[in-house]
């Protein structure tokens, strides 16, 4: 009989579940993992992708799994090694993706407690604030079982990070092969979703055809469920308002008749005056003023339906008239169902076109910044030129802070999963690791990062990665050579007095070059295009170091809004 060893009963484990990659860092204790990877990782399909930091695996495994829809793999060596992956695991946990994280650990006999081994660290209480479920392997016949478990937990009901801590001996523990047979997924957990209760469906249903004002708000619960074709069919049904979470954008095209841009006057005008909102798959956190108003309506008169897989998410922060436990692709299908049975599609309302002209009204001086000349360049100029050079497919990932901000106004989202940014955490640094994980995840799109120049530094040695890999993206860097949004809130905050936020000049074009990426810098906005063309052209990564206006670009229009909403809350004391 073959023997097998715990690291290749892993391996297994993890190709039944349709795992193609793997990221991280290779250590001594993860030796036997990796090298299981390199013999037996091409027969079934499982790549080892060697990262230059634990914190960019964790980013490109999330972004895999964004982009993907699958559940995605990092791992980390015991002590340091794992500690580097905590700041990767911490958005993907904020955004509710399905992530496997394995970390290596000292043998069984000297850990938990541990013996005064080198760089030992208790790894299950580290990552249990972040991730939904975790356990200890502390034997090769569990291994099967455990991966089960933690998949199931990763992928049922609220998705989110799994933790598995894998002492070294257990990798190298060896046994019979058919001692542990590994089945299929659909052997141990369940592969249908949850559907809504029949009553609560017809309730909402009736609502929602007997408003006059609907609305529809996607939470990212929608992308998680691939849901979009379900909530757009039930909007153009409805001819309801669309609005969506900032980490829902690409539910519904932005240049859709029925979408209003988050946080715009379009948007905040139907969310204000709905008289009936079906909020899918989100919570309304502080970015969407937790549903409060004036930017909501008021709870006494508006009608407000939740849908949502996780019961702690429903009325979390307003009150609900039906709550709805479910899948929201399952749920939307009942509701569309329900609907067409009751209705014919209704005819659009006089106050769609109002909150278009709102939208359309709001949005015209941005359009016109994106079509400033100005030297230093302004930020909405890099913003509208790389969205227009890119097709509608792209895939668009911002980070950053005021970055982010400015490129809200003018850079569209047109389908799903098609945008990434770490919503719920703000995290810096994952705006290099996803642009390289989502490539894997989907080579035929092309991928584009607009970061900022301090968000950008956290990764910036992932310029390798990615060039190793040979995965051509382009970064367009608004480089203004300070934390803008930060000195932009201690300006409001303190007039002229400023710390720690100026930068000196770096060239990252040069740092790319020298990392095997193609690099330029631009400074006259008429350079922005060829300077693409150029990038893409190269066919290898690339970055474009865009100077911008460090003045325009301290303070764009939202953030007295937001240093508002961060600092001092909605009006919420604690006495």
């Amino acid at each position: 009989m073959a023997r097998i060893m715990g690291a290749e009963v892993l391996l297994q484990c993890l190709a039944q579940e349709g795992v193609r990659y793997v990221f991280g860092i290779p250590g001594d204790q993860l030796n036997p993992f990796t090298d299981a990877i390199a013999r037996l990782g091409p027969s079934l399909g499982v790549t080892f992708v060697m990262t230059r930091h634990e914190q960019a695996a964790a980013h490109m495994a999330d972004a895999y799994a964004r982009v993907s829809g699958h559940i995605a793999v990092c791992i980390g060596t015991v002590g340091p090694g794992a500690a580097d992956l905590v700041p990767g695991v911490y958005p993907a946990w904020a955004d509710s993706i399905p992530m496997l994280v394995i970390t290596a650990q000292n043998q069984t006999w000297r850990s938990y407690p541990d013996h005064g081994s080198m760089q030992a660290l208790e790894q299950i209480p580290l990552f249990a604030p972040i991730t939904k479920w975790r356990a200890l392997v502390n034997c090769r016949g569990r291994i099967p079982e455990l991966v089960h478990a933690a998949c199931r937990a990763a992928l049922s009901g609220k998705p989110g990070p799994v933790h598995l801590d894998i002492p070294s001996d257990v990798f190298t523990a060896a046994g019979e092969a058919d001692e542990l047979p590994i089945p299929s997924p659909a052997r141990y957990r369940a592969m249908t979703p949850p559907a809504g209760d029949a009553a609560l469906i017809a309730q909402a249903a009736e609502m929602l055809l007997t408003a006059e004002r609907p609305l529809l708000h996607a939470g990212g619960g929608v992308l998680r469920a691939g849901a979009w074709t379900e909530f757009v069919a039930l909007a153009e049904h409805l001819a309801a308002a669309v609005t969506t979470s900032q980490g829902a954008r690409g539910v519904i095209a932005e240049d859709h008749p029925l979408c209003l841009i988050p946080g715009g006057y379009g948007a905040i005008a139907a969310q204000a005056t709905a008289d009936v909102v079906l909020l899918v798959g989100g919570r309304l956190g502080d970015v969407d003023f937790w549903g409060r108003p004036p930017v909501w309506g008021d709870p006494a008169e508006q009608r407000l339906i939740q849908v949502d897989i996780a019961p702690e998410s429903i009325g979390l922060n307003r009150e609900v008239d039906v709550a709805i436990l479910g899948d929201a692709r399952t749920v939307l299908r009942q509701l569309l169902a329900a609907v067409q049975q009751r209705s014919q599609p209704r005819p659009e309302q006089p106050q769609l076109a109002e909150y278009r002209q709102a939208q359309e009204s709001w949005l015209i001086p941005f359009q016109e910044l994106g079509a400033s000349d100005a030297v230093p360049i302004h930020p909405l100029r890099l913003v509208r030129e790389v969205r227009e050079f890119f097709p509608r497919n792209a895939i668009s990932v911002t980070d950053g802070g005021n970055i982010n901000v400015w490129a809200l106004y003018l850079n569209r989202i047109y389908e799903p999963r098609t945008f990434l940014w770490p919503a719920d955490s703000g995290h810096l640094g994952t705006g290099l690791p996803y642009a390289i994980g989502a490539k894997l995840a989907a080579p035929e799109r092309p991928v584009y990062l607009i970061t900022g120049d301090g968000s950008f530094m956290f990764n910036i040695q992932e310029l390798e990665t990615a060039a190793r890999l040979g995965t051509p993206l382009v970064v367009a860097i608004a480089n203004d050579r300070q934390w803008g949004m930060i000195k932009g809130g201690q300006k409001l905050a303190y007039k002229e007095r400023f710390i720690g936020v100026d930068f000196t000049d770096v060239r990252y074009d040069r740092v790319a070059e020298a990392m095997g990426c193609y690099g330029e810098r631009v400074t006259e906005p008429g350079e922005l295009r060829p300077a693409l063309e150029r990038a893409v052209q190269s066919g290898r990564p690339a970055v474009l170091d865009v100077i911008v206006d460090a003045a325009a670009n301290l303070e764009p229009p939202d953030l007295v809004m937001l240093d508002a909403l961060w600092m001092e809350g909605c009006e919420i004391t604690c006495e």
